[in-house]
């Protein structure tokens, strides 16, 4: 079946990992897990394996400015160098070309041509 629903991850960045979650975990009332470390320093938010939906996760970077611009959406695809190729003659930049998230898949960032932070994912 069709993947009909094209997000299949957001990223909230965040300077406070510890403060943000606790944010979150108070206002939503959900718990959160901790991601290994070796991925950066990552809070996943609660979602269920077996139904259609998606989920993502609060990412540390003490270097972030607070801009309204802190939330990466990831677009599923087949291959994110498919949608890679685009990019550029769209009028977006590649930020980070495809790279492997282990048993996750793929991802790739880029910048769309308003400014916007996007992601591709990808399980090959």
């Amino acid at each position: 079946m069709a993947n009909v629903n094209p997000v299949g991850w957001f990223d909230i960045h965040v300077s406070n990992l510890d403060r943000a979650k606790k944010f979150y975990e108070t206002v939503l009332n959900v718990q959160l897990t901790d991601l290994p470390i070796e991925w950066g320093k990552q809070s996943l938010f609660p979602f269920d394996h077996e139904s259609p939906n998606i989920s993502g996760a609060l990412v540390e970077n003490v270097d972030m400015i607070p801009n309204g611009n802190n939330t990466v959406v990831y677009f599923e695809t087949e291959d994110c160098i498919a949608e890679e190729q685009r990019i550029e003659e769209a009028g977006g930049k590649i930020v980070r070309p495809k790279m492997s998230i282990g048993a996750f898949g793929f991802v790739s960032i880029f910048i769309d041509s308003e400014g916007n932070t996007i992601g591709l994912h990808s399980r090959t």
